[in-house]
């Protein structure tokens, strides 16, 4: 490739450019992508060949960030950059997912896909450079590809879409939605919204296609000018012989079975069934018994024919559903009895066991990334064990799936969830899938969202999501609701969509296929209005409103302001004061200055008796001392006349002999000791600030 560079606009005051030539010149295709001054350089390098036995399409793509890219460096104590963070994460799949569809069947070589961020202004973000830029260097390559495609981020400011736009302008935008396509359809959509109706959500996508149109139009002009010719492939042939062995001793079998409308177990054990009758008549013969692994993947797309052709020609499913049917749902909250709030959520063979953590300000995740540092207040974690398909298995950290899928439930709760100035608790809601046949990012929706509500989290109305599939025919398409497993797997559509009763919150689309038409996404969105508003109906009669209370397990809070002139005497020389008063009254305090200088201050205690004391101790050291109330303090000195008692940090008051106790003392030393802990009762403010206290005043007279 020669060294060159150029440019387009592809969206009203947005423009990407892209250089080629100059760096990473040894991959089989690499483009530098440049927005602002944000720049991701992308390559892409695949095998010439592909191994002995392969059967499926080893790509792999990584998107890294360098925090030198924004001048900045790692938090924390390693000053280097470790694993992917889960952004990261999210943006290679995204990746992934819009390419994998684009290289031809057969294509079997391990091929690698990285794109790195060498260059960040902060605003634009690098996700949908990296897209576009890993189609853009396969494009220019010798690499077969079925491309080109791009991405793009749609957002709504005011009721105006714009496209890609910056971090300022996502804070004031309504929706953030990655599209991905080609120039003829949409291959990949997903991100967050507040309540938007299907109507709107397909206007974003229209509108980000129309720029996706743009930037295959450029890669195309690209490509004729430095672009390389495309290596031969030829998709490989199978053994016709062999086919037609299979399919003969198969017959109508696999309808036989599909007629049943079995579970997914007996689904599953009669084809291992068949399989593996077929596989021992066939290999019996010398001639075919190396040949198991090729008549298994014969007999899967044998199946997986059967399955498409029934769903297109008879409308009618594996568990016999009809399209548009949801298998049955039941649910329960407050199942675990010691955590905040938990529920399940069980839908045919998909069950999620949900459980929620309210914890103070101390909880909360940090995050330091290249776009991004912060405090996250709400976190949602997936787990996926083994055990719920039926397996058995390690139990690793998360992987790639288990990040996506969290994050995407994690992007559908949020938008109904209450401001965190207004609530103040730290969230986190953890989501077990015990069973697993479809959908279980879906089922953690919906009982992350039951669960919150056992909780008494605030959310304004319930959210519940669904998994739409599609199977494509050659003159016709149906759209499935509550899609199982196997339609998954062997449909053509992965289409998930969260919300209210009132519009979406969350959304993801995956296609198998080179892409889908407008009017089938309009009708997957309608299809799974329906079912999402029979799922919401479903959840309520479990529980529909939030619980007015708290768990008694659950973190106290109490609120208070004092002046800002006094915000250094709560603190105190080095923190000093309020260490020790969250040591001494078992709580946990915050302290900030707002925008009018007053400071806000947020006691936590697993008590509201401890967190009322330290109210009353900080109002004493502000200055804030109420006649009357009982505190307790420390003797810090005694005399002759008396003692001296420190009730709050800095604040002593006289604890005079004669306030002791009902009768005569003859020596203070008598009662009590330096060191002691004492309740006492604040008789006086004298002029000066004197205090006076007595410990008498709460003794009973009985003792005198």
């Amino acid at each position: 490739m020669k060294e060159d560079f150029r440019s387009v606009e592809f969206a009203p005051g947005k423009t990407i450019s892209v250089e080629t030539g100059r760096i990473a010149k040894l991959a089989d295709g690499a483009v530098m992508v440049r927005m602002g001054d944000t720049m991701v350089l992308c390559t892409v390098v695949s095998a010439k060949e592909s191994k002995p036995g392969q059967d499926f399409f080893p790509l792999v793509v990584d998107l890294r960030e360098s925090f030198t890219a924004a001048g900045k460096f790692p938090g924390g104590f390693m000053k280097r950059e470790g694993r992917p963070s889960d952004g990261e994460t999210l943006a290679s799949r995204l990746i992934d997912r819009s390419l994998r569809p684009l290289f031809p069947y057969g294509y079997y070589n391990e091929t690698q896909v990285i794109c790195q961020v060498f260059s960040s202004d902060g605003q634009n973000q690098a996700d949908v450079l990296g897209g576009f830029g890993a189609s853009a260097s396969i494009h220019l390559s010798d690499i077969p590809f079925d491309g080109p495609m791009a991405q793009v981020k749609v957002g709504r400011i005011d009721g105006e879409f714009v496209i890609n736009p910056t971090v300022d302008e996502l804070k004031k935008s309504d929706m953030d939605m990655i599209v991905a396509g080609t120039a003829d359809s949409v291959l990949m959509i997903e991100g967050e919204m507040k309540e938007i109706s299907e109507k709107e959500m397909l206007d974003a996508v229209k509108e980000g296609h129309k720029a996706i149109v743009k930037l295959c139009e450029f890669q195309d002009e690209l490509r004729k000018e430095f672009g390389l010719e495309k290596r031969e492939f030829t998709a490989p042939e199978g053994n016709t012989e062999l086919k037609e062995k299979v399919a003969a001793l198969t017959g109508n079998k696999i309808d036989q079975i599909l007629e049943e409308g079995l579970g997914k177990e007996d689904f599953n054990g009669k084809l291992r069934d068949l399989k593996t009758e077929i596989k021992e008549a066939i290999t019996a013969d010398e001639a075919y018994e190396e040949a198991g692994s090729e008549i298994s993947s014969i007999f899967g797309d044998l199946v997986k024919d059967a399955v498409r052709n029934r769903i297109l020609e008879k409308k009618k499913r594996i568990d016999g559903r009809t399209p548009e049917e949801i298998r049955p749902i039941w649910t329960q909250v407050g199942y675990l009895p010691r955590v905040h709030g938990s529920a399940i959520f069980s839908r045919g063979e998909t069950q999620a066991l949900i459980s929620v953590a309210l914890g103070t300000k101390r909880d909360a995740q940090s995050v330091d990334t290249l776009f991004y540092e912060g405090d996250q207040t709400f976190m949602l974690h997936y787990n996926f064990p083994p055990y719920c398909v039926g397996e058995a298995g390690f139990m690793r950290g998360p992987g790639r799936r288990e990040i996506g899928h969290g994050h995407l439930a994690e992007r559908a709760l949020k938008m109904v969830l209450p401001d965190f100035d207004d609530f103040g608790y730290v969230i986190r809601v953890r989501s077990d899938i015990t069973e697993s046949n479809g959908s279980s990012s879906m089922a953690s929706v919906c009982g992350g969202s039951l669960a919150m509500m056992d909780a008494g989290v605030p959310i304004p109305k319930p959210v519940a999501g669904i998994a739409m599939g599609m199977i494509l025919g050659e003159n016709n398409a149906v759209v499935l609701s509550d899609i199982q497993g196997e339609e998954d797997f062997m449909g053509d559509m992965d289409f998930k969509t969260a919300g209210t009763a009132d519009g979406i919150t969350a959304t993801q689309m995956d296609m198998k296929v080179k892409g889908i038409s407008f009017e089938m996404i309009e009708k997957a969105l309608e299809q799974a209005h329906t079912g999402r508003l029979h799922i919401l109906d479903k959840m309520a009669e479990t529980i529909s409103e939030t619980r007015e209370t708290l768990s008694p397990f659950a973190p106290q809070f109490i609120r208070m302001t004092i002046d800002g002139d006094n915000i250094g005497a709560v603190i105190g020389p080095g923190g000093k004061v309020i260490q020790t008063l969250q040591k001494e009254t078992d709580t946990e305090i915050w302290i900030e200055e707002d925008a009018q200088g007053k400071g806000q201050i947020t006691i936590s205690a697993d008590s509201l008796e401890k967190a009322e004391n330290a109210k009353k101790r900080i109002q004493a050291i502000a200055g804030d001392l109420d006649e009357g109330t009982v505190y307790k303090g420390t003797v810090k000195a005694i005399k002759e006349y008396g003692a001296f008692v420190e009730i709050v940090p800095g604040k002593e008051g006289l604890l005079h002999i004669s306030e002791l106790e009902h009768g005569h003392v003859k020596r203070v030393e008598d009662v009590i000791a330096v060191g002691d802990e004492i309740e006492v009762k604040l008789l006086k403010v004298e002029h000066g600030g004197k205090l006076r206290l007595s410990r008498k005043a709460l003794l009973p007279k009985e003792e005198e």
